[in-house]
């Protein structure tokens, strides 16, 4: 397209300005430099104005019907998908950040001038509040779409749905059912999209545990983590943590309901950590580190709720399961949890329990993810 180049015609006594209109501001502008003080001449001596079209001007950038390209911004979809290094960059930059936040400075603002649009097809307190408090503290602004607002996939196609949010939001989260629908809203998007919870997967949750761990215990690698219940998105998330981490990674689980066989053999032919999956809860947690427990029914399988806590009795962790695993155990749970069902009320609340800081810890290790994913 031809540029239109304009002229005015002005006495020498007058403020002549030009600019470019290809030029790129990188730094901050004072209110002076945006809004110069400028002599007007007076009606009389406005001279006339002319134009031409120029044919010389520089084509317009390239776009795709996305937008502009991820330049220098990542998704968060499996933490495998990242190297060592990387992830412990992301939980080092998380302790810098809630040091920050836990003293009360407000200055460190990041995220100023950003919004997130936070897309819920599967409801929940921590994701909600954990992303939408951190994304504020650190100065931007998250948008919540409910089940019922956009209905992904249902009332508009999800490759729809995420051109049109990259072009109003900075970043996207999705907390969804299906694991394709993250991966297709990534594939469409034209801005970083972060995984808050998938039937498959559940990365910000492990980023957070391992914080947590690495709180508590002093550090991730080397320590034996034995979780005990379904073999769920949970179990999927801390497996492949492990094919990039080393570390002892135990599931104990009832015969039936193992993780994805696929999921074990990538952590196993790692080669990083120490893998194993059992059906024998009481000999799984001898020496751990960190005992690690959530519901036997996720959302979704609540119809066999009734079912499933025939088939895990033996699975609970109760008093007795943690003085097997020693004084030095800690009990980690992602919530929420049934007390009574898969954990008892006295572990929950007992001194060696981390679950409370565990689910503080979202807040701090999805704004160390959202620094990353955008560049920061």
């Amino acid at each position: 397209m031809a540029a239109i180049s304009c002229h005015r015609a002005v006495p020498s006594n007058t403020v002549s300005l030009s600019s470019s209109s290809s030029a790129i501001f990188t730094t901050p502008l004072s209110r002076s430099s945006l809004f110069p003080i400028v002599s007007v001449p007076s009606r009389a001596s406005r001279g006339r104005i002319s134009c031409q079209i120029s044919s010389t001007s520089a084509p317009p950038p390239p776009s795709s019907v996305n937008g502009p390209a991820k330049a220098g911004m990542k998704d968060f979809l499996h933490i495998s998908d990242f190297d060592k290094a990387t992830i412990m960059k992301i939980l080092d930059r998380a302790a810098e950040v809630k040091a920050v936040i836990k003293s009360g400075d407000r200055t460190f603002l990041p995220f100023k001038g950003k919004t997130m649009a936070m897309i819920f097809t599967k409801p929940s307190m921590r994701t909600r509040v954990s992303f939408e408090t951190g994304f504020f503290l650190l100065g931007g602004h998250a948008i919540y779409l409910g089940p019922d607002d956009i209905q992904m996939g249902k009332r508009e196609e999800t490759r729809d749905v995420a051109r049109v949010l990259s072009r109003y939001n900075d970043i996207i989260m999705a907390r969804v059912f299906a694991h394709q629908d993250i991966l297709d809203l990534a594939k469409h998007a034209s801005v970083p999209v972060i995984n808050g919870l998938t039937d498959y997967n559940h990365p910000c949750q492990i980023i957070a545990d391992a914080l947590t761990i690495i709180e508590h215990v002093g550090r991730l690698e080397g320590t034996k983590v034995v979780y005990v219940g379904d073999g769920n998105n949970i179990v999927h998330s801390w497996l492949l943590l492990a094919s990039v981490i080393p570390f002892h990674f135990v599931c104990a689980c009832p015969k039936g309901f193992e993780p994805d066989v696929k999921t074990v053999h990538k952590a196993q032919q790692a080669g990083i950590s120490k893998i194993e999956i059992t059906n024998d809860p009481q000999e799984a947690v001898r020496g751990a580190d960190v005992v690690y427990s959530d519901v036997w029914a996720s959302m979704g399988q609540k119809e066999e709720a009734a079912h499933r806590r025939q088939v895990f009795q033996g699975f609970q962790v109760d008093e007795n399961l943690m003085k097997l695993a020693g004084p030095k155990a800690y009990f980690m749970h992602c919530l929420p949890a049934e007390r009574g069902v898969e954990v008892t009320d006295g572990v929950i609340e007992a001194p060696n329990s981390i679950v409370f800081p565990q689910a503080e810890n979202r807040v701090h290790a999805q704004n160390a993810i959202m620094l990353h994913a955008l560049g920061l």
